[in-house]
């Protein structure tokens, strides 16, 4: 991503993300799963559709083939999508941030992988929760938050740990997450 000499094709770059989120589904996302806890990524698959898919016009058959072959069913179960303009995303993103896609795409680009975000959601309404990014940092955590506490509720009652918590009568049941320990470091 922060290497400008290098131009991979979108079905080079298809195979490298998925590549990648193999071995990250096989080293960390699927022993965490088993060990019954919470794994939350900062992108996944639906990343592959919208950028190679719809913004590089790739095939979505080929690519969920190609998802399905890396990771199998695993997916999310909620996926978050933080809604912005692009000309307003791209003028948010600072020098650290930048990649290959902000620097050679055109807003084009960047509008057809909105637009591919969007209809993956509006065809998966119950996995995606849109959030409106204009609003401001603490309003977009909110509205995670908000979405996101019910989850972790339903995961809590349905976690094998809860049976250990029961048969000890001394330990508590796990307290529900403050809103600011859900933050990623600044």
């Amino acid at each position: 991503l922060h290497a400008p000499e290098l131009a991979p094709v979108p079905a080079a770059d298809a195979l490298l993300f998925n590549a990648a989120r193999a071995q990250l589904a096989a080293e960390v996302i699927e022993p965490a799963l088993e060990r019954g806890e919470v794994v939350i990524c900062d992108r996944f698959g639906d990343s592959t559709l919208a950028y190679q898919g719809y913004g590089a016009g790739q095939s979505l058959d080929a690519l969920r083939a190609l998802m399905r072959f890396a990771v199998g069913v695993l997916r999310p179960d909620l996926t978050f999508l933080i809604d912005l303009p692009v000309e307003d995303g791209l003028r948010r993103k600072q020098a650290a941030e930048i990649t290959r896609f902000e620097e050679r795409a055109d807003v084009e680009f960047h509008r057809r992988v909105r637009d591919g975000f969007l209809a993956l959601a509006a065809a998966e309404p119950g996995r995606f929760v849109v959030i409106d990014g204009s609003q401001t940092a603490d309003a977009i955590e909110a509205a995670i938050f908000e979405a996101l506490l019910p989850q972790l509720r339903r995961h809590d009652e349905l976690t094998p740990r809860d049976a250990e918590y029961a048969a000890n009568a001394s330990s508590p049941l796990p307290s529900e997450p403050e809103r600011g320990s859900l933050r990623m470091g600044k």
